[in-house]
């Protein structure tokens, strides 16, 4: 795989953005041009009640989404983490095109004038406003506010814990008296608030009073919610409706990492989880998934809400709703806790696009996309001119038929030279030193048979290996 010098290459694209002839006047409201409301939330993974992975798991108004438009069932992240992934979506770039793996590393430092999806929505004409977790963090450099015309930043420029702390409402004295693990943020457990006295639930009152003003121009508008991510805080209801006692735990074979290549080990640190250890060894797992599956409830209630703030503006029939995840989250499974692995339970996210006069009620798409798809089919949807430099496909001929033919795999990265291809039936997970993992996704959805060293499949690895990245930016 070619190696390429990350500084001049990001170079070389930052002065092809600034170059961009964009449209420089301001589009007037006009009821052709739609409006987006674009929702993220963080760490979910697939247990969704619309996607049917848990039957246990309560999801209504998510649910209700997907009723309204297309559900892609077969979409992954761009990166098993938040950063890399978020960064991915939101420049248009893959994490090997500009260098960003991991979640120290801030686009803006090495390409401070990148137009990115909120910047190119502002300088053709929209109103962009945004709140709560869009990037990986709020302020620190992530999240740059020329992009936004308005931002609810409900983070402080502050370390993790204190971020944890802030996002839910929650003063440090309080959190200090907590009995809690001790790996920082790994804690769960109920609290007596209700909704809107959350974190998050600060932000989405924030975008329901957005979405009860009057707006001239057609507005971007961007809510991002921390939940379901560590730690594990929801109001008490949400708890209840999952007694700990009831819990199912994922099904975790003991012996699914024998038939993996050394590289699996070291770069997804398989078997050698210190966070899942200790979760088992105090017995705390189901208390872990409970959490979960709590902040998942608590998230879908604020989604809600902000569907029902949508319904009841005069914005309702012309704005195009998008619902995505970042990254998926592992409870036990591969012997793993957490994320950063190429594995389905860590790339595999809810996806839902609704499009007025576009996508037909209660459709589903199996195809596998990626979420680079996000940016280049918003900006065919509204109209905008297209932006050459992204790396992602738009998702509008599935919009307007979920069937339709798809020449295209779902790519994830997790470091350099690691990735991860989805085709319709084939996950092929391909290391940088060679190693690779096959897995028939019709036969074996728990991905527990490596199929890689078979002779049988090298015609399946070698037709599933174009769709790698031809370049990669070392760090």
């Amino acid at each position: 795989m070619k190696t390429i010098n990350r500084r001049s290459f990001l170079k070389q694209l930052s002065l092809g953005a600034a170059s961009l002839a964009l449209p420089r006047r301001l589009f007037a409201y006009q009821s052709r041009r739609p409006n987006v409301l674009f929702i993220c939330v963080d760490d979910m993974n697939d247990w969704v009640g619309c996607l049917g992975r848990r039957a246990d798991i309560k999801t209504p108004h998510i649910n209700q989404l997907a009723r309204r438009g297309v559900l892609f069932t077969n979409a992954q992240s761009p990166a098993p983490l938040c950063n890399p992934s978020r960064t991915a979506i939101m420049t248009g770039l893959r994490p090997s095109t500009t260098g960003i793996y991991d979640n120290k590393r801030v686009w803006a430092h090495d390409m401070p004038d990148w137009i990115t999806l909120p910047r190119y929505f502002k300088k053709n004409g929209y109103f962009v406003a945004g709140g709560g977790k869009i990037y990986h963090h709020t302020p620190k450099g992530f999240n740059p506010k020329d992009q936004w015309h308005e931002y609810f930043d409900l983070v402080p420029d502050q370390g993790t814990q204190a971020e944890h702390v802030e996002h839910l409402g929650l003063n440090r004295e309080y959190f200090s008296n907590m009995p809690r693990h001790p790996n920082g943020s790994w804690d769960w457990g109920p609290f007596q608030k209700d909704d809107y006295e959350m974190g998050d639930g600060h932000t989405v009152k924030w975008a329901m009073d957005f979405l009860g003003r009057n707006h001239e121009k057609p507005f971007f508008l961007a809510v991002g919610l921390f939940q379901p991510h560590l730690p594990f805080y929801a109001p008490a209801k949400y708890f209840d409706r999952y007694p700990k006692e009831r819990i199912v735990l994922p099904l975790a074979p003991k012996d699914d990492l024998d038939d993996l290549p050394p590289a699996s080990a070291e770069v997804a640190r398989a078997g050698k989880d210190k966070n899942l250890k200790m979760v088992v060894e105090c017995a705390e797992l189901p208390a872990a998934v409970q959490g979960y599956l709590a902040s998942i409830s608590h998230a879908d209630t604020l989604i809600g809400g902000l569907l029902r703030a949508l319904d009841s503006s005069s914005y309702a029939g012309n704005t195009i709703v998008l619902f995505w995840s970042d990254n998926g989250y592992h409870f036990g499974e591969k012997q793993r806790m957490a994320k950063r692995t190429l594995w389905d339970r860590a790339t595999h996210i809810p996806l839902i696009v609704v499009a007025p006069g576009i996508t037909a009620p209660g459709s589903r798409c199996g195809r596998p996309v990626d979420l680079m798809s996000l940016y280049p089919t918003l900006v065919e949807l509204c109209g905008l001119p297209a932006k050459l430099e992204n790396e992602g496909v738009s998702l509008v001929p599935l919009l307007r038929d979920p069937a339709a033919k798809w020449e295209h795999a779902a790519l994830t990265t997790h470091g350099h030279g690691n990735h991860s291809i989805r085709s319709q039936q084939w996950r092929y997970i391909r290391y940088a030193n060679g190693d690779a993992e096959l897995y028939d996704r019709h036969a074996d959805q728990n991905e527990w048979e490596n199929l890689a060293d078979r002779p049988d499949y090298e015609a399946v690895k070698k037709e599933l290996a174009k769709w790698l990245p031809k370049q990669g930016v070392t760090l």
